[in-house]
This record gives C-alpha cells, structure tokens and sequence, in this order.
C-alpha cells in the first residue's frame, strides 16, 4: 500500500516536472512588419454642414487633419492572428472583459476615432461630447445593437462577445461611421502612421496572419511562429481599381505581399 502511494506520487512529480519543462520551451515572439499602401483608399471625410440640421446648437465641424494621405491610409489597417497553438490562451471573454474598454468618442459630429480594435470579450464606450442628441446602432452580422439617443456627458458601453467586423454608425446623423474590429484573441495591432506593427508574444505555433483594411477587406497569409524567434511580415496593399470600389468583405489574399 505504502509503496503504491509512493509511485503514484513519484508519477505525479514526474509529470509536473514534465509539464514544466515543456512551458518552459515555449517562448513567445514577436510578429512585425510593414504595411505598405500604393495609393489613397479614403475619400477625405467632412462633416455634413449645420444647414442639414433641422434643430439644435451649432456644433464645430469636425473634418479629417491634413497630412499625408498615405500615412493616414497606413494607419486604418489592422493585423491580427487567427489560430491557436495546443495549450495556448486564445483570450477567452472571460479574460478580456476585464481589460479596460475601448473609447469612440462622439465629437464634432464625428466617431474619434473612427476605428477601434478590441479582442473577443472586450468592450467600447462611446461617449458623447456634443451638446446634441446622438445615437449609436450597428446592424452588422457579429454585434447588433441600437443605444438609442442620448445627450452630453453621457456613455453607453457595448460588449463584443463574437469576432468580426462591426460597422456603427448614428441614426440622427447619417455623416457619422465608425468600425469596431473585434479580433478572435489578444493578438493584435493597428498599424502606425508609418505602417509599422508589432504583435507580441505570441506562441509557436502556424497560424493565418490577417491585415484588414476597410476599403480592400481581408489579406491573409501563412506565418510560422518559432521558439524565441521574431516572424516579420509585410504587406502590400496594392489596388485594382478606382480608391473606395473595393468590397470591404473581398478576400484579397490573391494580392501580392512579401515577407522577410
């Protein structure tokens, strides 16, 4: 009896001390890249003059900064990771829903910004900041909601529970669109101005890496991640067509991207 307990213990131990070494071996690293954009995709956004509004008081007009048109197109793409390693945490909803949520602001008649990134779980407040009446609704497949119309200083919050893509936009002002990307885990980024990501720790593992777009839709690519070593991929987000004529829903995984 006494030493059947022993051996069970002795496989227990042995097991743990397995299990441990095996976590040790896997270190996450880094997906990073460029994203690389041929041309403007976005009209230049402004906001619908007073004229249009029938009652209420004068609000600034909010319209897009002047810059260059590249770095802003740049910036709108969002990579993410779809995929999980055997014994990796995919960012349940559990987990995110304890990180802060995400702010678009509603100001000057417009969503700032007007591209969110949250994970699968997470939420976005969207806040008022006028001192008129605005309403936020989405009709989109992933996360369908209406917040009715509320007035300044206040905040509704909507929690995202399935991964996509949501457009949101306000019933009171048709000018007024925003998108919240809802990524299938913690393993996302949005480029910057000059169309540099970083994805951090993520597990070895092969996965399908996608850079999202709002007016070329998906491009997806291949990436193996290993032990401790950085993966680096680019993107080419190049055009077919007239700026704004693609379907933000395309998969555009037929266009040419380069890796390194």
């Amino acid at each position: 009896m006494q030493y059947s307990a022993s051996r069970e213990r002795a496989a227990i131990a042995y097991r743990t001390v397995t299990m441990l070494s095996m976590a040790a071996c896997l270190f996450g690293a880094d997906i990073k890249g460029t994203i690389t954009v041929k041309q403007r995709l976005t009209r230049p956004s402004v906001t619908a003059s007073v004229s249009v509004y029938e009652r209420g008081p004068v609000v600034e007009l909010g319209k897009d900064a002047e810059g260059d048109p590249l770095a802003d197109e740049r910036a709108r793409v969002v990579i993410w990771v779809e995929g999980h390693p055997i014994g990796a945490n995919p960012g349940s909803a559990a987990n995110s829903s304890s990180a802060a949520p995400a702010n678009m602001r509603q100001i000057n008649r417009r969503f700032d910004p007007d591209i969110v990134v949250v994970p699968v779980g997470g939420s976005v407040t969207f806040p008022n900041m006028d001192p008129i009446f605005h309403n936020v609704f989405s009709l989109s497949k992933p996360k369908s909601f209406d917040l009715g119309n509320y007035p300044k200083n206040d905040t509704r919050t909507v929690l995202f529970t399935n991964p996509g893509i949501v457009f949101v936009n306000c019933r009171l002002h048709p000018n007024m669109a925003g998108v919240v990307v809802v990524a299938p885990n913690q393993w996302f980024a949005k480029a910057d101005r000059d169309g540099q990501y970083s994805i951090g720790d993520v597990p070895p593992g092969t996965y399908s890496l996608v850079a999202w777009h709002k007016k070329t839709g998906y491009i997806r690519r291949e990436v193996h991640v290993s032990d401790g070593r950085d993966s680096v991929v680019d993107f080419l987000v190049p055009i077919d067509g007239p700026a704004g004529d693609s379907d933000a829903g395309a998969n555009l995984s037929h266009m040419k991207m380069t890796s390194r």
